[in-house]
């Protein structure tokens, strides 16, 4: 649809009754859009094709927003279906999305100790926190939240944290951003991608499925 500039829309939020959380909403020309996905400042390649896929291939009505420190891309939405995600539905992405993301993210990390040191990997664990805070992930604003996600079993119980689709975008576009930067190409894929081997067969091909209905799958490479 359209590329758009921050003094053409209004941005906003509706607050979820249960988690407290922001669900970003942009207002243009009486059409409401929700928060698809960020692209920091260096990604305006990235996030114009991803608008793009979404536009031309996948017959998405979606805006980009272009701002001086990140684009974002939204997509349309009805004000009644931002009223039943108020009233509380369908606003966390689905468990194993979340469980799938941070696997995926714990094996970056330890790839990283394992073939390049401590010090990479201390250096990784930091930057993928600048990621957390500035954008806003729930549970996940602080070094020691960051320890834990590193640390604990997303497999096991309710553990994960409720993370919006916008959210797992963002960490995985950026973990593999991170991933090309610490291994020098995208090789690193394929060893990462084997630790989704570890969830059940069933909620592994849902979390395949969703990844592959946007460029995050060719990123991932899990066609």
């Amino acid at each position: 649809m359209f590329i758009l500039k921050r003094q053409d829309v209004e941005i906003s939020g509706i607050q979820h009754p249960k988690t407290g959380q922001q669900i970003p909403i942009l207002n243009y020309q009486g059409q409401t859009f929700r928060l698809i996905s960020v692209f920091n400042a260096k990604q305006a390649e990235e996030a114009r094709a991803f608008w793009r896929d979404l536009t031309d291939n996948r017959g998405k009505a979606c805006v980009l927003l272009e701002e001086p420190d990140r684009f974002s891309v939204w997509g349309k939405i009805r004000v009644e279906q931002l009223n039943d995600e108020a009233s509380g539905g369908g606003v966390e992405a689905a468990p194993c999305y979340t469980q799938a993301s941070i696997l995926l993210l714990q094996e970056v990390y330890y790839s990283i100790e394992d073939l390049l040191g401590n010090r990479q990997a201390s250096a990784f664990q930091k930057e993928i926190a600048k990621v957390f805070q500035q954008w806003k992930f729930p549970q996940a604003d602080s070094e020691n939240a960051v320890n834990e996600l590193l640390d604990l079993d997303p497999l096991e119980g309710d553990r994960v944290p409720p993370w919006q689709e916008h959210h797992l975008n963002t960490l995985l576009q950026e973990l593999h951003r991170l991933g090309k930067e610490y291994f020098g190409n995208s090789n690193f894929v394929e060893r990462v991608i084997e630790a989704l081997q570890d969830m059940p067969d069933s909620e592994r091909t849902q979390f395949i499925e969703w990844l592959n209905q946007s460029p995050l799958g060719k990123l991932w490479a899990t066609a």
